[in-house]
């Protein structure tokens, strides 16, 4: 018969052995609203970024990750408190965004461009900002795109902005003629305009695609404010970013892309 000692000896080599085995918790945030990119439907979480990490996450062993999609402000909230470790997919945005540091590897390119009413566009659409001055143009809520020029003219008052909860509302805006246009990026605004055509809530007239007004990469972004609150960060970031750099060299993560967007 097992004596005391040798039973509570091999209890803790057991404890021992499963605490060294056991895997971190880690919440993510993703932004609720941002189709084809990140969104939920039906209590889920999709998108094209969302499987991404979602396979990235599942090959990291040490990890249990769930992923939390969130209004874009409120995520935005998390990082910049330092109450949640990252949220995707931001751009990079570091003088705006000090508390948001560091960042993954470029995980995606997304093209940004401007649609337009055809009465609101300009005939001559070559130069960004200069040719929507006196326009009033959509944006989601929380985005900062457009470029430094851009936001000194709406600082002057040159153009208007009016921000709304995603690309949806936006839209639909857009077509009741409600906002003159929309910056986004293009397979999200073409993605969710197709959706709501075949549902028979968008009733207007078709977009003019306007100026490319930039060409930007979404990453995983994390905060800078959680004062030792997740201490194994380091170790997360270099064991995402080398799943993504796996995932890119092997064409899965562009497989991904086409597998959303019909191609």
């Amino acid at each position: 018969m097992l004596n005391k000692s040798l039973i509570l000896s091999i209890l803790l080599t057991l404890v021992v052995a499963m605490a060294a085995y056991a895997k971190t918790p880690v919440t993510i945030y993703g932004d609720h609203n941002y189709p084809p990119y990140s969104y939920a439907e039906g209590g889920k979480a999709k998108g094209i970024y969302t499987e991404i990490l979602q396979r990235a996450f599942s090959r990291m062993k040490d990890y249990d990750v769930s992923i939390e999609l969130v209004p874009w402000a409120r995520g935005l909230n998390f990082i910049e408190t330092g109450s949640g470790l990252a949220l995707y997919p931001p751009y990079e945005h570091r003088e705006t965004r000090p508390w948001m540091d560091p960042y993954s590897v470029p995980i995606l390119d997304e093209t940004v461009v401007i649609f337009c009413t055809e009465d609101s566009l300009p005939k001559s659409r070559t130069r960004w900002p200069e040719d929507y001055y006196g326009l009033t143009i959509g944006l989601n809520l929380g985005f900062k795109l457009g470029g430094e020029q851009f936001w000194q003219a709406v600082e002057e008052r040159k153009i208007r902005v009016e921000e709304a909860t995603g690309s949806r509302p936006n839209i639909l805006k857009l077509g009741a003629n409600r906002i003159d246009c929309y910056m986004n990026d293009r397979i999200s605004v073409l993605w969710e305009l197709d959706r709501l055509k075949k549902s028979g809530e968008y009733k207007g007239k078709d977009f003019v695609e306007g100026s490319v007004v930039s060409s930007n990469q979404g990453f995983l972004g994390f905060t800078n404010q959680d004062k030792g609150k997740f201490p194994f960060k380091e170790d997360f970031l270099k064991k995402f970013n080398a799943e993504i750099l796996k995932m890119q060299a092997s064409g899965e993560i562009q497989k991904i892309i086409d597998s959303h967007t019909n191609q």
